[in-house]
């Protein structure tokens, strides 16, 4: 359907760029199939918690580590909404979607500890997972002494791993971190990708009963690929890496910048929920027409038209740019009504 738009990511050969996201409407066969008959080129499955797999552990009588223990007593004074209610359900799940779909079914593990869990990942292998993906999520930073502590805690996690398994190994990173093209460049001897960015869900403060809470919403429709700078950063210092962009592609320019900017392929959720599997087909619909306008016939000549990065004089003064530039200039380009308000905030009319 899409053949000019086949591609490769970490070793994987897909029939087009658009990668199906973890999300927990994954877990339906007929959502599914639709997606694949949209153009989705891969599926990820949603995660499977490190709680889950030591819960397995467990069952299967491995010995737990002192820091396994006491995760596993944390989520048993939590409940939890699994997407998938246990690890050996999640290994049937993986068996059956790999079995029914032509294209590859990527499980995803989710932690923030190296240890005997990690070696699930076989399991995950062996039920039939084309890839996997680690996502990547670390807690407060009251459990580490340092930043270098983390970034090891992770690159440990990869190890062992990619030691257990002889499929793809993507690893999924947030945001904060002080150098990903460094990391990427360390994570290379472990994984065959990385997933810029995960989104983890926002924190709230009620104000009725000031208590935290933890919300997750779907990207909005409005939002622009916001990671455009970050895709660039880690191919131009680490073009080995193959790339996923993650976060906010819901429309077809969103995708074609996306891969302009370095990345390989690129995962959708939230424009899904939205609009259904058949909004896969529209962004590749889209990305055609692009490839065709510029007369480009296949990915891998978009790939060698990408923009260079900026030079450090240009960044610099781009950078300062954007945050000198003159606000009345910035509110007639995008025609928003000025709003008078007095000193307490209170609108007023225009005198």
């Amino acid at each position: 359907m899409f053949s000019h738009l086949h591609t490769d990511f970490g070793g994987l050969r897909l029939t087009s760029p658009v990668i199906v996201g973890a999300c927990p409407m994954n877990t339906n066969e007929q959502t599914r199939i639709a997606m694949q008959d949209a153009g989705a080129g891969a599926i990820v499955l949603p995660s499977l918690f490190e709680e889950q797999v030591i819960q397995w552990s467990v069952e299967i009588g491995r010995r737990l580590t002192d820091r396994e223990r006491k995760i596993l007593e944390m989520s048993n004074q939590s409940r939890h909404h699994w997407a998938c209610p246990d690890a050996k359900s999640y290994l049937a799940l993986v068996n059956r979607a790999s079995s029914m779909l032509s294209i590859p079914v990527i499980a995803s593990l989710n932690g923030f500890t190296a240890g005997g869990w990690m070696d699930f990942a076989g399991e995950l292998q062996e039920a039939g997972a084309s890839a996997i993906e680690l996502n990547v999520y670390h807690s407060r930073a009251k459990e580490y002494s340092s930043a270098a502590e983390i970034e090891t805690t992770i690159l440990d996690a990869v190890r062992d791993v990619n030691a257990a398994i002889t499929i793809p190994l993507f690893v999924k990173l947030g945001r904060n971190f002080t150098s990903i093209p460094h990391l990427a460049r360390q994570l290379l001897s472990g994984a065959q990708g990385m997933v810029l960015h995960g989104r983890a869900p926002s924190v709230d403060i009620c104000l009725d009963t000031l208590k935290l809470s933890s919300r997750w919403r779907l990207t909005s429709t409005e939002t622009e690929t916001s990671n455009l700078d970050t895709l660039m950063q880690v191919h131009g210092f680490c073009p080995a890496m193959p790339l996923a962009a993650s976060g906010g592609i819901g429309h077809p320019d969103h995708l074609i910048k996306a891969l302009l900017a370095g990345a390989d392929v690129a995962m959708i959720t939230s424009a899904i929920y939205r609009e259904g599997p058949d909004v896969i087909r529209t962004l590749l619909d889209g990305l055609t027409v692009f490839l065709d306008r510029h007369r480009l016939t296949n990915l891998r000549d978009l790939q060698t038209t990408r923009p260079l990065e900026f030079t450090d004089d240009e960044e610099r003064a781009a950078y300062i740019s954007a945050l000198t530039q003159r606000l009345d200039k910035i509110e007639s380009e995008h025609a928003t009504p000025v709003l008078h308000c007095d000193r307490w905030g209170h609108p007023t009319s225009p005198s």
